[in-house]
């Protein structure tokens, strides 16, 4: 079986997720399965969840999947959806959780799928493949509407010129469209380091699939599925979404802190503990890989702490 892509700081993810066999995993973004390859070598049962249903076609092809019992069972589920979907296989309490945000590389490389500029294709960017696409939004938006997801989600300072350039060119269909429209309305010198239109594709996938809400779902599903010394790991590709890591793993191991002057206050006991600070691609990674070069680890241990109501 070939391995078409190149899975993301994949020594450290496993490292952090120190498999045993025997240990029950769950690989939320399932992909093309670099990591679930890992964790399977590493004698581990992976649950893998993919809301792709190409991925998921392709992961059934998997052998490992028809062993008895299966050491990989797939869901075609949103990662969110992690606590129902474990429930229905009689699991309660996982050994690990990997979680590897945004698009895949396979999705990228597929220009019908919509997800990229770089070869024209349909204006689509859905993960799931249903509901919305990505021209449905462009097209029947309004204005202040496209505006403020490409200023949120893509931080385009000038998100305001762009959308009132999208909707002046109606009906958009393809990525080809969309880029020149967005080209035309920065700037587009070829040749610069950045293409202009990144941050636009960037914010409106986000919006379509959801991304961020769907991230902070899967945070709380993770503190809630971990058993005691279960491992969490979330690789991120930009800063809105490690922002949301970063946050919820600093509050989830604060404890209380007090001085001289002030008492301590009375705060939940934390549920991780061992956060790490983000960890980089090395540049040697990133020489074979190129994508890695925006990726950044972070990844925590479970305590015997109850899972926070809020959290």
């Amino acid at each position: 079986m070939t391995q078409p892509h190149i899975p993301v700081l994949l020594d450290e993810v496993v490292a952090a997720l120190a498999p045993q066999p025997g240990d029950v995993i769950v690989d939320a973004t399932f992909g093309a399965g670099g990591y679930t390859r890992a964790l399977l070598a590493a004698g581990a049962t992976v649950h893998a969840f993919d809301r792709d249903p190409d991925a998921i076609a392709a992961g059934e092809k998997w052998p490992e999947t028809a062993e008895n019992p299966p050491r990989l069972v797939l869901h075609p589920r949103r990662f969110s959806e992690m606590v129902n979907a474990l429930a229905d296989s009689g699991l309660a309490r996982v050994d690990g959780i990997v979680l590897d945000i945004g698009v895949s590389s396979m999705q990228l490389d597929q220009a019908e799928r919509g997800f990229a500029f770089s070869a024209d294709g349909p204006l689509d960017m859905r993960m799931s493949q249903e509901g919305a696409s990505a021209a449905d939004f462009l097209n029947e938006a309004d204005e202040a509407e496209i505006a403020d997801v490409l200023y949120t989600y893509g931080e385009e300072r000038q998100s305001r010129r762009v959308a009132r350039a999208i909707v002046a060119a109606r009906p958009l269909t393809t990525t080809g469209d969309l880029a020149r429209v967005v080209r035309k309305a920065l700037g587009y010198r070829p040749g610069a380091p950045k293409d202009p239109a990144t941050r636009s594709f960037q914010a409106i996938r986000i919006h379509v699939n959801a991304e961020l809400a769907e991230l902070e779902s899967a945070l709380v599903a993770s503190e809630t599925l971990l058993d005691e010394g279960g491992r969490l790991a979330v690789v991120s590709f930009h800063s809105l979404e490690d922002r949301i890591v970063k946050r919820f793993l600093r509050d989830a191991s604060a404890v209380a802190a007090g001085s001289r002057h002030m008492p301590m206050a009375q705060s939940a006991p934390a549920t991780f503990a061992h956060v790490s600070k983000g960890i980089r691609a090395s540049e040697a990674e990133i020489a074979r890989n190129p994508r890695a070069r925006s990726a950044t680890l972070r990844h925590a241990v479970r305590t015997a702490a109850p899972a926070r109501e809020a959290a």
